[in-house]
């Protein structure tokens, strides 16, 4: 449960002051750039557990996936390398449709891992855990989609 929250803190926390910024300043800051950066600090934060807990990510895989550990570093790279991307707002919108694809492609990780009980990151509370992360991988595509995968024409400044 710490990890979700942690999530949605590093999500929002961009937001937050960017607000805090325009009410301030009274000068307006674009949506999609602090949405994207939010995004961006969540996929930083991501390959963490693949590259401090890679056990526990490679338990999360079923037996007869390929060279596990290998498939738990090159993803732990892939999402550090969206993170990054996610800064950049020529690569944001791209970024963000990867992390879509990200998100949708590593769930069933999580529902192995869930129904398995592995020890890691709320899994160890069985398929209950997926209560909590199916909804929270929907705010996560919802998020990459609308607010910076979307044509930029169709964002709006903060006021």
């Amino acid at each position: 449960m710490t990890n979700v929250i942690i999530i949605l803190a590093l999500l929002i926390s961009p937001m937050v002051a960017a607000f805090i910024y325009t009410k301030v300043t009274g000068k307006a800051v674009a949506i999609q750039h602090t949405a994207c950066w939010g995004l961006g600090i969540a996929f930083l934060f991501f390959p963490l557990g693949h590259f401090v807990k890679t056990q526990g990510m490679v338990d999360m895989l079923p037996p007869w996936a390929p060279a596990r550990e290998l498939l738990v570093y090159l993803t732990g790279v892939l999402e550090l390398a969206i993170g990054i991307a996610l800064f950049i707002p020529r690569s944001q919108p791209l970024a963000a449709k990867l992390a879509i694809a990200v998100f949708v492609l590593f769930f069933p990780a999580n529902i192995y891992a869930a129904i398995n009980s592995v020890g890691l990151g709320g899994h160890q509370s069985g398929p209950a855990y997926l209560l909590i992360r199916g909804p929270l991988q929907l705010v996560l595509i919802a998020w990459a989609y609308f607010l910076c995968a979307r044509d930029k024409a169709s964002q709006q400044p903060a006021v």
